[in-house]
């Protein structure tokens, strides 16, 4: 099987602190000298990104495994060619991988060892045991925030940078809260067989609108239902020590003010992708991130919910192959941010506090605002993340405290 061993790729002095012996689980898609990887998001596995390996690839079906690639370098090319296709040089290899704490990777059992910090080590270390020594970098809520990270460590390592429904972690991962959401929160956490843990999946990972749609004498719903549950089922349920931890990755992750810089001046695009519909990662939070980041980042907004990369796929991986055009074609970062709406339709913002006239004429540059948190919002957050926190604990203490059940000698 095809494992990456973190350890043989840290140096001496970060190997007792990052490695410890994790092996993380990838698979490769198509052939082609531009260099995808793809970083999923919290208890999600390889296979989370379906559609846009296929509509980066045109192909689901994944590599042999043989040894991994030494890395097929771009001077070996003269000219730019098509993004996409499956041909040797023209075409897009894509890596996706199981975090550690999930799928076939290792999983480890203390807290400390989940960061955003680490997990992007482990990707810097996947990059290494490639071959690749630069790839188009796309991640998905969690696995936004470790690709964040890791454009923050290795900004010599990233061709262009996608951030799919992102946060900056800590308090902007707990959700807007209200009935809907305090009801699901509960039933996740009680959730104990796939059928449970699906259902509410499906309710925080795509619109009411588009789960209600009809697909021949069915809804997509019922039929996405069916698929979620044999997907659990196959890779079974996470396990609590992956799930709490990665669930600490995200709580002490943050974008600082140094993460930014070293951001904006590494000198590739940014993409940000967000449905508006989201309900676990708001968009006011996204929008915020793209404002820290021009200008080089460009905000696109999508009709859709937590998971817009299956509930739009051809409008996100139309925006993540104009990322790769724009990357691979030299797109002045001042083009990027201020390029006006597409022909698909979707809302494209330039996020500036610059003058109008400094955009591209040809373009139509809208001007937008973070949509800013109040203080009662903040402070209510706070204390829910608190007491969401303390009654883990208050949990854990109990089960401890029950006395064990032994039963009678038979003799």
């Amino acid at each position: 099987m095809p494992f990456c061993h973190v350890s043989k790729y840290e140096e001496g002095n970060q190997r007792s602190d990052t490695g410890h012996g994790i092996k993380i689980y990838y698979r490769r898609y198509g052939r082609g000298r531009t260099k995808v990887l793809l970083i999923t998001g919290l208890a999600g596995t390889h296979d989370s990104w379906g559609p846009q390996i296929e509509g980066l690839t045109g192909s689901l079906e994944p590599n042999d495994e043989e040894s991994p690639s030494s890395g097929d370098s771009a001077a070996d090319s003269a000219a730019d060619g098509s993004i996409r296709g499956a041909e040797a040089d023209d075409g897009i290899e894509v890596c996706s991988f199981d975090n550690r704490g999930m799928g076939r990777s290792s999983v480890p059992t203390k807290k400390s060892e989940y960061t955003t910090t680490k997990m992007a080590k482990d990707a810097q270390a996947l990059l290494d045991h490639l071959g690749w020594e630069k790839a188009h970098v796309v991640g998905h809520s969690m696995g936004a925030m470790i690709a964040c990270k890791l454009a923050a460590v290795a900004s010599n390592r990233l061709s262009s940078l996608a951030l799919l429904n992102v946060t900056g972690g800590g308090y902007e991962c707990l959700p807007k809260i209200n009935g809907q959401m305090i009801s699901l929160a509960y039933r996740f956490l009680r959730a104990k067989n796939p059928e449970q843990r699906a259902m509410v999946d499906l309710e925080t990972h795509y619109t009411k609108e588009y789960l209600d749609e009809q697909v021949g004498s069915s809804t997509r719903g019922k039929i996405l239902y069916q698929q979620y549950v044999r997907a659990i089922s196959s890779t079974g349920m996470q396990s609590t020590y992956g799930f709490e931890g990665q669930v600490n990755a995200c709580w002490t992750h943050r974008v600082t003010s140094k993460d930014v810089d070293v951001i904006r001046s590494a000198g590739f695009h940014v993409s940000v992708i967000h449905g508006r519909y989201d309900i676990i990662a708001q968009i006011s939070h996204a929008k915020k991130i793209a404002e820290k980041l021009h200008p080089v980042a460009r905000m696109v907004e999508l009709h859709g919910a937590h998971l817009v990369s299956h509930e739009r796929p051809k409008e996100v991986n139309q925006s993540l192959l104009e990322l790769i055009k724009a990357s691979e074609s030299n797109l002045s970062l001042h083009m990027w941010s201020c390029l006006s709406k597409n022909e698909t339709g979707w809302a494209t913002f330039r996020l500036s506090t610059l003058p109008d006239r400094l955009c591209n004429e040809s373009g139509t540059c809208l001007e937008t605002t973070t949509d800013l948190l109040s203080k009662f919002q903040f402070s209510l957050l706070y204390f829910f993340g608190l007491f969401v926190m303390a009654f883990g604990y208050v949990r854990k203490i109990l089960r401890l405290a029950k006395p064990d059940r032994v039963g009678e000698m038979v003799s």
